[in-house]
């Protein structure tokens, strides 16, 4: 696989990890229910509402992609080190969001009536899953970018000057000039590029 194929692969792992771990966040999670308290009631939580830490990390995640594209070398494979730790981040924060006192703890927090109840019934949705199962590709794209990322090419170096002499000749506002009084177009593109 050539280091370019290998890059865009990467970058769709990692997209599609941002793209599941914020796909999740908005969704129920967990179910509360108080059958027997004073008061009926049920209440439905996000992945936002027991923490929110998977949703921020996932969108962190999503600019460290953008990273990904915009940077070389060592600095690149600093960027897949710190998307592994996103995804390690984002796979902690899932597990242990739906954790029993940290679900009874956010119910109770947006309602006094879950400490009313005797003993509140809990319902886990797999939606946290689906979060973990997004960190796990972010930290697998974070890890291929740590190892094999300084290899990829850069961006486009189309509008880099290409030697020291042209990058002295555009220093120079007289080099215009002179370039026209030779008979030259300075709007022409140099080596045959377009």
């Amino acid at each position: 696989m050539t280091p370019g194929r290998e890059r865009g692969v990467t970058a769709l792992l990692c997209a599609a990890g941002a793209g599941l771990v914020l796909l999740a966040a908005g969704r129920t999670w967990a179910t509360v229910e108080a059958e027997d308290a004073i008061t009926p009631f049920s209440q439905s939580l996000t992945g936002g509402d027991l923490g929110g830490a998977a949703g921020a990390l996932g969108w962190a995640a999503l600019a460290g992609l953008a990273a990904l594209f915009a940077t070389r070398g060592r600095v690149r494979a600093g960027v897949g080190v710190l998307i592994a730790l996103f995804g390690a981040g984002i796979t902690y924060a899932s597990t242990a969001a739906v954790q029993r006192a940290n679900v009874l703890s956010a119910a109770g927090d947006k309602s006094a009536l879950i400490k009313l109840g005797a003993d509140p019934a809990l319902q886990v949705n797999l939606w946290w899953i689906v979060s973990v199962a997004g960190g796990v590709l972010l930290v697998a794209a974070g890890a291929v970018t740590a190892v094999r990322g300084a290899r990829w090419p850069g961006m486009s170096a189309r509008y880099e000057r290409a030697t020291p002499q042209a990058a002295a000749a555009d220093d120079d506002p007289s080099a215009i000039w002179k370039s026209l009084d030779r008979g030259e177009d300075p709007t022409a593109q140099k080596n045959g590029r377009p």
